[in-house]
């Protein structure tokens, strides 16, 4: 970095110290000449007035501008001969003023360094030519008066112009950093939402995956394990059918964990969808439980990819739920009937229901439990796409899960 960027690089940084090192150096450029000469403590007193207030312009703007205007006020009586050159440092005042001040002390420190330019001219320019003798100013000195007090005066509104334009400035400068801040504080919440949903998501599908799987390979286990008995065939058999879901669950867990690693091949592999009913029956059917799929109606245009998996998880999920709670000997109907208006699935057992499995000790419930969750799981896939879904005991007896998606319109 060149050395001039780094010296405005600190001047940025620490304005307070620049600040207090200029009062400081102009109070021995101004003020102590008076000193040095001797015989003028009141010119250096009133120097020192007003210079050093200039340390605190940024931070203290009215103030200083208070107590260098007083000072400048005590001059014109105090040394009404020759004045102080200190003077001068009011147009550094009234850019402070504008640049820092608020608007109304910027105005008012305007206003009254306009009429002190004036004064100035009175107490300097005009006095001692009526001290010399004349009772009144003539054409031609008037004119000078005149325009002397005209260029002043546009020297302090020179000034305060500039000050007003480095206010606008900064303000500008502040509001960009504020909307700035705002944004990366708007990005920052809108990645924890994302990553939020995505964490809800992965959950559905942990739950989706995991709990089928699972409820099939028990459900098989304890079948094997009692029929083989009778018939070992039986054991072999089952043992196949556990293999083989475990297999698929497996496949499903590592496509799953290749779209958290970002792998580019997993992440394309086609998820399931209203195609895969079928064989997600059939492997239901091989784990013990009698189902059939009913289609009806015709589908007026595709849902999109995501409702179709929405569509696949409810079917999944009732019938585990089925396979875990409903008891033996039951059975099961899925219903896919496409509306006017969407997809209706409904899925239904003549199993024990609600009432049955929270009896029983320990039991969880249709309602609780896991279940609870993989119901909460669906209403909520559903919800996405302006779905609805009612999971309830059937009046017959056993349970019923009823969903709707609806068309996307575009």
């Amino acid at each position: 970095m060149l050395l001039h960027r780094r010296i405005y690089a600190w001047m940025q940084a620490n304005p307070g110290k620049v600040d207090l090192t200029s009062a400081l150096g102009i109070t021995v450029l101004f003020a102590f000449p008076y000193l040095l000469a001797g015989g003028a403590q009141t010119e250096f007193v009133l120097s020192c007035a007003i210079c050093l207030p200039l340390a605190w312009t940024r931070t203290r703007p009215v103030a200083a501008a208070a107590i260098q205007a007083s000072a400048c006020l005590l001059s014109l009586v105090l040394v009404p001969e020759t004045g102080l050159v200190a003077d001068v440092l009011v147009l550094a005042t009234v850019y402070s003023l504008a640049a820092y001040a608020p608007r109304w002390a910027s105005l008012s420190g305007l206003a009254l360094a306009l009429i002190g330019g004036v004064l100035f001219i009175l107490q300097y320019f005009v006095r001692p030519v009526m001290v010399a003798g004349l009772s009144q100013l003539a054409a031609d000195q008037f004119a000078i008066f005149l325009i002397s007090v005209i260029a002043v005066d546009a020297v302090v509104l020179v000034a305060w112009t500039f000050g007003d334009l480095a206010r606008t400035r900064r303000l500008a400068v502040q509001a960009l950093k504020d909307h700035a801040r705002r944004l990366e504080v708007e990005r920052q919440q809108e990645r924890d939402l994302a990553a939020a949903d995505e964490r809800t998501h992965i959950a559905r599908e942990m739950h989706d995956i995991v709990a089928h799987s699972l409820s099939v390979i028990i459900t098989q286990a304890d079948g094997a394990r009692y029929a083989s008995a009778q018939d070992p065939e039986i054991a072999a058999k089952t043992l196949g059918t556990i293999a083989e879901t475990g297999r698929g669950s497996l496949r499903e867990m590592r496509r799953l964990l290749g779209v958290l690693r970002g792998d580019e091949l997993a992440s394309t592999r086609p998820l399931p969808s209203l195609d895969d009913v079928d064989s997600l029956v059939d492997a239901v059917q091989r784990a013990g439980l009698d189902v059939r799929v009913n289609r009806t109606g015709m589908m007026r245009r595709p849902l999109p990819a995501g409702a179709e998996l929405t569509a696949y998880r409810v079917v999944q999920e009732s019938l585990t739920n089925v396979l875990k709670h409903a008891g033996p000997q039951t059975h099961a109907e899925v219903d896919l009937q496409w509306t006017p208006r969407g997809l209706e699935i409904q899925v239904r057992d003549n199993g024990r229901g609600a009432a049955a499995d929270a009896a029983a000790p320990g039991g969880a419930g249709n309602t609780g439990g896991s279940h609870g969750q993989g119901i909460k799981g669906m209403t909520e896939r559903v919800a996405l796409y302006d779905g609805s879904l009612i999971a309830a005991p059937a009046a017959g007896g056993g349970f019923r899960v009823a969903a709707f998606i609806p068309y996307t319109e575009a």
